[in-house]
């Protein structure tokens, strides 16, 4: 029988993830959470099966709904809180239970797990859930094209243009109570730093993606980020990159670090699209380009955002003009 009292503490995005996982392996099965045989004492005896490790950390996926904040979720957690709410779950000292379908007496944990079971599987089934991976996918393509037209445009205002990347993350210790709207107010304090912090001096142009690792790539929330500088000024690259990875660790007070792409241009070989790029070099743009797409692939979207919040960010190109 699963461990229903677990007491490991998982951060948001991990148990953001444990739902995803339980709602994807309830989908693509017919089997209920627990088998249920009973003794000829009359009493019940609950049996795992190949659903029931995904209902370990169950309590700490219900209490992920918690109102705090309003949140935008995926099709994954939209229909797990549904089904939580259509079978009326309750906190219980033994686990999530709810109520018989006569409403007259409470099921036990197990029994109430094969509701919760058979409920997200109708949910699974509905159109908006069909439909929502492909929607995801549709504008994960739109802001690929809409990126690499951005990029473009930027890379066109002067002849030589200094791109940095780097990927900013939090230290394993500062994910454990991390909640995402603390990595939105982070980006904002970050952006509010380009117009009187130094380092963004004859910054041009940036773009920014917040994500979250999946199941294989352990790296809780995290950002990806890309700067376009005047290169007929700015030329050393890796030392912008420095500095704005020092500026993350500040602006996070020491929860956050970075990793910079530019560190490692050699390992990019003939695919090489950032440091310094020259306007007139077209066979440099496609890598430029595919280095701007990693931005805003699909595999690492958030499943829980603050509502209404714009996880891709970039520059306007309205206060540049054209330097040859």
């Amino acid at each position: 029988m699963t461990n229903r009292k677990h007491n490991t503490h998982l951060s948001q995005s991990d148990i953001a993830l444990k739902i995803e996982a339980l709602v994807q392996a309830i989908e693509h099965s017919n089997t209920p959470a627990f088998r249920i045989t009973h003794k000829q004492s009359g009493y019940a005896r609950f049996e795992q099966t190949r659903l029931s490790h995904h209902f370990t950390h169950i309590q700490q996926m219900y209490n992920l709904f918690d109102d705090r904040v309003p949140y935008d979720y995926s099709e994954h957690l939209q229909a797990f809180q549904e089904a939580c709410d259509d079978i009326g779950l309750q906190r219980s000292p033994n686990g999530p239970v709810c109520m018989s379908e006569t409403g007259t007496y409470w099921l036990s944990h197990e029994q109430s797990m094969n509701v919760l079971t058979e409920r997200i599987r109708q949910l699974t089934r509905q159109r908006w859930y069909q439909r929502k991976a492909g929607d995801r996918a549709y504008e994960a393509r739109k802001q690929a094209k809409e990126i690499t037209t951005y990029s473009d445009a930027v890379m066109s205002l002067y002849s030589r243009t200094t791109v940095i990347r780097l990927d900013l993350y939090y230290r394993p210790e500062a994910q454990a109570r991390q909640r995402v709207e603390q990595v939105f107010d982070h980006l904002d304090d970050l952006i509010y730093e380009h117009s009187r912090n130094p380092i963004f001096e004859h910054l041009i142009g940036y773009t920014y993606s917040v994500e979250q690792g999946d199941r294989n790539h352990r790296r809780g929330y995290h950002i990806h980020a890309a700067y376009f500088f005047n290169g007929n000024i700015v030329c050393r690259d890796v030392c912008k990159a420095t500095g704005i990875c020092k500026l993350w660790e500040e602006v996070t007070r020491g929860q956050g670090y970075a990793h910079s792409c530019n560190h490692d241009k050699e390992g990019y070989g003939d695919k090489l699209g950032i440091g310094q790029i020259h306007r007139d070099d077209q066979s440099k743009r496609p890598n430029t380009h595919e280095a701007m797409r990693y931005l805003v692939k699909d595999d690492q979207h958030l499943r829980v955002k603050p509502a209404g919040a714009r996880c891709l960010r970039k520059g306007s190109l309205g206060r540049f003009r054209r330097f040859v």
